[in-house]
């Protein structure tokens, strides 16, 4: 490992200090499989060449890494959970285990999930249902595949555990996750700070971010800074949920990550079929995070996250970043439809009118919005297409395709890669009923085939 040189730990969180997390140990689990190694994550980060039981020492027992932080650390943050504020979070199931720098010299951080409990544990076991690891590295594939800015699944390793779930069969079976991010900062952490009127604790965090994460130097005005690099982070996030399909399911503040990504999945969704009122949690009675609400609720978040940076900056500095947010998402939802459907840019109106027509015939046809992308690709039109996608159809000649658009063998396949929840739960069954992982790895080739086609 300390021969490779792609390999660049880092330190990075120790410097902000003990007011932002808690040094902390992992469980000691009975058993270590090897269920999940990402490779092509570990590249990126110097870690490709680590053997099975190195990688199983360092990601199921959390030996440390070379240089890298000498302990776990279980992150403190506050947070909005559906708009009511808790002040009782922090990371109760995970810690941030090391960071490292990848090819392009950005931080990564390597964060777990079910590696026990920690002073913010409450009354939970720390533990994480190998279900759970199977549905969040899923999510991360298929994610990924689409465009979308997400965390990703980096290692899962079964821990021999029988675990007891109110909402699913039990006794289940136990893992433990890593997850690579280019942060675990929320916006839960600063509202910690300023909810325990840290302003100097809250200034650090702010310059960490800015030149850890966005990579921005500092200067007199980094508060405004920050701000547009979250808002812009979020809008393009939000525009690829939207043209991915995907819910996220459960958008509290302590669930959005100050860099923009997509991560900590829970009981997430793709669409069966374009439905604004669709909800990914049987618990949102309410439909507060549901597939057409989503912008919406990020922006809420980031107007609490603009709250909590009024601990030291003024609110007419914060406030223009927030008032970009409806263009910024409009324009982020062209640029991701028209790279997921392989066309050229337009004029902003030609675009608009092309993804409101394409809406409209989505929510009218009925048709899985998966089969429309894949059908429409390249401006080719399908054999089978709705009539309520007429208007979109005439729409659509008026571009070109990108070079190269249906190069990709995957353009010829029959029918496009979806990730619905009967797919989901056959995909796990396999696991459960014969421990049978062989469909979980083709379906993941797949998606990466596809994520090769659309790059």
């Amino acid at each position: 490992m300390t021969g490779n040189p792609a390999y660049q730990p880092e330190t990075a969180m120790m410097a902000l200090g003990g007011d932002f997390f808690d040094v902390v140990a992992p469980a000691q689990f009975p058993q270590h499989i090897l269920r999940w190694r990402n490779d092509s994550a570990a590249a990126d980060v110097g870690l490709s060449g680590l053997s099975d039981a190195a990688w199983i020492a360092h990601f199921g027992r959390f030996e440390p890494l070379d240089g890298s932080l000498p302990a776990p650390l279980a992150l403190r943050y506050h947070g909005h959970q559906f708009r009511t504020y808790n002040p009782e979070l922090g990371d109760g199931r995970g810690f941030l285990f090391a960071q490292l720098r990848d090819g392009g010299g950005r931080l990564m951080d390597l964060g777990t999930k079910g590696s026990g409990r920690t002073p913010w544990s409450r009354f939970g076991d720390g533990r994480l249902t190998l279900k759970g690891a199977v549905r969040e590295l899923l999510a991360t594939e298929m994610l990924q595949a689409l465009g979308v800015t997400t965390s990703r699944t980096f290692s899962v390793i079964e821990t021999g555990e029988e675990l007891e779930r109110g909402d699913e069969p039990s006794p289940t079976r136990s893992a433990v996750l890593v997850r690579l991010s280019h942060s675990h900062v929320r916006y839960g952490s600063f509202q910690r700070l300023a909810a325990l009127q840290m302003p100097e604790a809250m200034a650090r965090l702010v310059d960490y971010v800015l030149r850890e994460i966005a990579q921005a130097e500092p200067g007199a005005d980094r508060i405004a800074t920050l701000m547009t690099y979250a808002v812009e982070g979020a809008a393009r996030l939000v525009a690829e949920w939207h043209v991915a399909g995907f819910v996220h399911g459960v958008l509290n503040t302590d669930n959005m990550n100050i860099s923009g990504e997509s991560f900590d999945y829970g009981p997430w969704r793709f669409l069966p079929r374009w439905q604004s009122d669709f909800t990914a949690a049987y618990f949102d009675h309410f439909g507060l995070y549901a597939f057409g609400r989503q912008a919406e609720a990020v922006h809420w978040n980031l107007v609490e996250l603009a709250k909590a940076l009024r601990l030291i900056a003024p609110a007419d500095s914060l406030v223009p970043a927030l008032q970009r947010w409806p263009e910024l998402v409009a324009q982020e939802v062209r640029r991701q439809a028209l790279w997921r459907l392989g066309l050229q840019r337009g004029s902003a109106e030609a675009e608009e009118a092309l993804v409101r027509a394409l809406e409209v015939g989505l929510g009218e046809g009925g048709t899985q919005p998966d089969a429309i992308w894949f059908g429409f690709r390249g401006g080719r039109v399908p054999a089978d297409m709705h009539p309520a996608l007429g208007l979109f159809r005439e729409l659509l000649a008026g571009f070109e395709p990108l070079p190269g658009a249906l190069a990709h063998p995957y353009w010829a396949d029959a029918t496009p890669q979806t990730m619905l929840i009967d797919e989901v739960e056959a995909l796990w069954a396999a696991i459960a009923e014969a421990d049978d992982w062989g469909p979980l790895e083709r379906k993941i080739g797949a998606l990466r085939q596809m994520g090769a086609a659309l790059a």
